[in-house]
């Protein structure tokens, strides 16, 4: 008669599967690569945990030369059973590469919707950079268009000056994001900034300010220097200033006259000596 083999046996030999198993929470160690940076209130999450357990999971490395295991993905999990003040928690142990680590640890974020705009562009920027993966291969690793994918990674391009400036406006939609990134330059991504915080622009109106503001640009990129012309009624005679910008302010053209009229002085005093 034939015996089915014994679990603990099951466990000790070679795996083509992820193995479940409880860990102790003290063997544990979060990802140093985790793509989440703010896990937000886990005061839910952590009751729940304390009445019910751990109900999913976590998924795990192990680390031969530590003897302990790095969290792929569930640190909220981790973190809650933690606070809880569980001793172990339900994992499923898995064999993969660092690469594979990225990937998972992403892609479990995304379908959960957990990461912010700024988490999300950052993790697939990362995996861009370690592993030369093209905007084809991370939409297809983690389902979603190019397109999307596309829009992610030119939120990761945003330079720290306007990463802080959003973050101090409370601007975090993605949405938004979009608009401030489709500037073509940090002054002009600083306006627009300040007009969504001031006015609460809602995506729409972002996109209709953006408009405005690169027509605005593109009017005086074609307007050319800016000319100041006088002629007198009395007897015809003309002056004329020219500026390389376009946009010029009446004080720059009363200081233009004054150095004028001085270098003018000048040459007379010089001819009279």
């Amino acid at each position: 008669m034939r015996h089915d083999v014994h679990y603990v046996e099951a466990l000790g030999q070679p795996q083509a599967t992820p193995v479940g198993r409880m860990i102790a929470l003290d063997k544990l160690d979060p990802n140093p690569d985790q793509p989440r940076v703010e896990f937000g209130d886990l005061s839910d999450l952590t009751a729940s945990v304390r009445d019910k357990g751990v109900l999913e999971p976590l998924l795990v490395r192990y680390a031969p030369l530590s003897g302990r295991w790095m969290i792929i993905a569930g640190e909220r999990r981790f973190r809650a059973a933690t606070a809880a003040g569980l001793i172990e928690v339900p994992c499923i142990e898995m064999d993969i590469d660092d690469q594979g680590v990225a990937e998972i640890a992403l892609i479990e974020n995304l379908q959960r919707k957990d990461l912010t705009p700024w988490e999300e562009a950052d993790g697939l920027a990362a995996l861009c950079s370690r592993y030369g993966y093209t905007h084809e291969d991370v939409a297809r690793k983690i389902g979603k268009s190019r397109s999307t994918v596309t829009e992610a990674l030119s939120i990761a391009t945003l330079p720290t000056e306007i990463r802080e400036a959003c973050r101090a406006a409370n601007i975090g939609s993605k949405s938004h994001l979009l608009q401030i990134v489709r500037q073509p330059e940090e002054s002009a991504m600083l306006s627009i900034i300040s007009q969504i915080a001031e006015r609460g622009l809602t995506r729409d109106g972002a996109r209709e300010a953006r408009r405005e503001q690169l027509g605005s640009s593109a009017k005086r990129a074609n307007r050319g220097p800016f000319v100041w012309r006088y002629k007198s009624a009395a007897n015809g005679v003309g002056v004329e200033v020219k500026f390389p910008e376009s946009d010029v302010e009446r004080s720059a053209i009363i200081n233009a006259l004054d150095e004028a009229r001085a270098h003018l002085d000048a040459e007379i005093e010089l001819s009279a000596g």
